[in-house]
């Protein structure tokens, strides 16, 4: 995990920004529901009023709430309303002291509604409760404004409220001031602006919704846009030092990961780093805001039911700690399983001829389905167990919501809750129980992105056997550039308990051509390859010109060098690219005359587009020996010092082989030529030729010289060369 977060820390200005983003969409998130509680319960219940102070008061109601406030009271609210208007209407001044009044008219309110209320009942002839009217307000109005000229009947109907108000208990007095509202609704349906005050009301509030909506829209559109965009750096980033890491690595590390792996680990490992990079940028860095917010605005309520989200947290992190113990496991087998099924995948389809030749099909269809049935049981495995998980999360879920419509119906019957903070409580509670949902679907994702990560970090922190030296020398500046000298040179590949080749000691000079030859196996190859560092010698050393080739930078050895492979390689492109792959100082001339001296103008010119004829992945499209032959035109073209063929004419008929080998002479007649080969008949002529046999030299010298002193080349030569031919060569010496 600490390798994933410090991916994210190389992009810290873009995540910090992330979470800037994130604290704007949690508190617009976490307010939502505060705006819906007020339209639920001040918008419709009180039809948008806010305030037990009316905006706008008749003079006559405004008269009779004096009366039952005190002295002191009463002037502060005559002070904060203007002069009657025509209409006898006062408006409250601005600058007013609202939470002042707010104390002196909520009993008077209360009051006075319930005096208009009882008024309606006796109009009605009942003693059910009967909402009142306008008319019920001014009648009441008018009775107090008469019964206050009798002398000292403020006093008395200021005492008589004080003690009624004393004897009541904490939670009436609370629903009491609830239904001050009740009486402004009463003044502005007397006034006839109770729609106009309760539709401007709702269009305020949904519009302050809508705004901080379209924000937290706008803001997770941000967010997702600079996860996405710093996800896929990460990606390119991790991809890119794979790449050049591999690139750098010798045959050995190669071998140590296999190639399956590292095409995994370049794909599928940093595609699960890069989607979970999204997640906690999106998710993680937005949980734990949302949560703590969501804890915060219900602690800070009055609601009594706290407990009912300590108890839905408390199931829902039990549960994910069973499942994480179950899953985990699997999810760090399953990077594994895909390695071995792109393992097995690459091995049939690189060898489906063979296959077909011999009927293997069956057998490999079953390795393949065992491969890839294993990966679809953990797979499997771990999704049940995701799934199985969903039921329960909505079991906490819909159970914590049974509790709060339970226990909050039963405080909206004691009038100590309202229906929209019951609907507010809810929402905070989901959106903290998902909050750690979000969080428990991050902890299942991390321990295979975990997995991943160092799998990566792997690669990345495994050294090339084969690097630079820190203090490199250059060739010497004048003489003769090409001498290639084995100097008691010991090889033995990592992990084997023998060497590949012991103790050869060999010279190879400009204009002469150095012959490897032996049975299959003998190392002739491996001898190759320590000459541009494939390998390094384990014992002796490998010198060009009297420099070690490891006192040498890779790139200055490598163009010295022409290097043709065993096995021909092709690139995707056409003929020309592949030609000028030695470098951007190879022209189209250079390109042409090697392709003529590897004897590959002919194939060339019958393509209609000749030199821009494309080559597919691989060179799939052309033959064994084209293939051969453009590989050796590719070394020519780069007019090195020292040619390497690594058993290079192999694919190549007789006569071919014969105009090639002139060609090539002519061409490199100032160069060192080493070649490995199989045949006789590619080696008769070179300066000097070298016998391999069980990773010794046996026999070193020219063919003539070979004939007659070294046994195991004779028995080569008797195995390939007719009698006839041995003689006619004896006679030409």
């Amino acid at each position: 995990m600490t390798k994933i977060f410090k991916q994210l820390g190389r992009h810290w200005a873009a995540c910090l920004a992330v979470v800037a983003l994130l604290i704007v969409q949690a508190y617009c998130d976490l307010s939502l529901p505060d705006y819906t509680s007020k339209i639920v319960d001040t918008g419709i219940q009180q039809g948008g009023i806010e305030s037990p102070v009316p905006d706008t008061v008749r003079s006559t109601t405004l008269q009779a709430l004096e009366l039952l406030m005190s002295e002191d009271d009463a002037a502060l609210a005559d002070e904060a309303y203007s002069a009657p208007d025509a209409d006898c209407m006062r408006t409250l001044n601005p600058d007013a002291d609202t939470a002042a009044l707010e104390n002196a008219f909520t009993t008077p309110d209360v009051v006075l509604y319930m005096a208009a209320a009882k008024n309606a009942a006796t109009a009605a002839g009942t003693t059910d409760t009967v909402a009142p009217t306008a008319y019920d307000l001014d009648a009441v109005a008018t009775q107090l404004a008469a019964a206050s000229q009798a002398p000292g009947a403020r006093e008395m109907l200021q005492s008589q409220l004080t003690d009624g108000l004393a004897q009541l208990d904490e939670t009436v007095a609370d629903s009491l001031s609830s239904q001050a509202m009740l009486l402004v609704a009463l003044e502005y349906d007397a006034q006839g602006i109770a729609h106009d005050v309760q539709m401007s009301y709702l269009l305020r509030t949904g519009g302050q919704m809508l705004a901080l909506t379209l924000l937290m829209v706008a803001v997770a559109v941000a967010v997702g846009f600079i996860a996405s965009r710093v996800s896929a750096a990460i990606g390119r980033d991790l991809r890119r030092d794979v790449f050049r890491t591999v690139v750098g690595y010798s045959n050995a590390e190669i071998e140590k990961f296999s190639t399956a792996s590292l095409i995994t680990r370049t794909t599928n490992d940093i595609q699960q780093v890069q989607f979970v990079c999204v997640i906690l940028l999106r998710m993680v860095a937005y949980a734990p805001i949302l949560g703590i917010g969501g804890i915060m605005h219900v602690a800070s309520g009055n609601t009594g039911l706290e407990w009912i989200i300590f108890v839905a947290v408390a199931a829902l992190l039990a549960l994910i700690a069973v499942l994480m113990n179950v899953a985990m496991p699997k999810f760090k087998q399953m990077q594994v399983l895909v390695d071995r099924l792109n393992l097995v995948s690459r091995e049939i389809l690189t060898g489906i001829m063979p296959i077909r030749a011999f009927s293997r099909e069956e057998f490999e269809e079953k390795r393949f389905d065992r491969a890839n049935t294993d990966l679809m049981k953990t797979q499997l495995f771990t999704n049940r167990t995701m799934v199985a998980m969903m039921p329960f999360m909505t079991l906490i879920m819909n159970g914590t919501s049974l509790l709060i419509v339970w226990f909050g119906g039963k405080a909206m019957d004691l009038g100590s809750m309202q229906v929209g903070e019951m609907i507010a409580f809810i929402t905070y509670t989901m959106q903290i129980v998902m909050s750690f949902l979000m969080l428990s679907m991050v902890a299942v994702m991390l321990p295979r992105a975990g997995v991943a990560a160092d799998r990566i970090d792997e690669v990345i922190k495994t050294p090339s056997t084969i690097h630079d030296p820190a203090a490199p020398k250059a060739l010497p500046a004048d003489g003769t550039h090409g001498v290639v000298a084995f100097h008691d040179v010991s090889f033995r590949y990592p992990g084997s308990d023998e060497d590949a080749l012991e103790h050869i000691s060999f010279t190879a000079r400009p204009g002469e051509t150095t012959a490897i030859i032996g049975s299959t196996g003998c190392g002739k190859s491996t001898l190759l390859n320590l000459i541009p560092r494939f390998y390094d010698v384990t014992e002796g050393s490998v010198t060009i010109d009297g420099v070690d080739v490891r006192d040498m930078t890779q790139a200055q050895l490598h163009d010295e060098l022409g290097y043709v492979p065993q096995k021909g390689v092709l690139f995707s492109g056409t003929i020309t690219s592949n030609l000028k792959f030695g470098g951007d100082h190879i022209t189209d001339a250079d390109a042409e005359q090697a392709a003529e001296i590897a004897q590959a103008t002919e194939f060339i010119s019958a393509k209609p587009e000749g030199f821009d004829s494309p080559i597919a992945q691989g060179g799939s499209n052309v033959s064994g020996g084209q293939k051969q032959r453009l590989s050796i035109a590719r070394a020519i073209a780069k007019h090195p010092q020292i040619y390497l063929f690594d058993d290079s004419f192999s694919a190549l008929d007789y006569k071919t082989d014969v105009a090639l080998r002139r060609a090539l002479k002519a061409k490199t007649d100032n160069a060192t030529v080493i070649i490995v080969a199989q045949r006789i008949s590619t080696v008769l002529h070179a300066n000097q030729i070298l016998v391999l046999d069980e990773g010794r030299i046996v026999g070193k010298g020219t063919h003539a010289q070979l004939m007659e002193s070294c046994p195991a080349y004779q028995e080569i030569a008797r195995s390939q060369l007719s009698q006839k031919e041995l003689n006619l060569q004896k006679e030409g010496e």
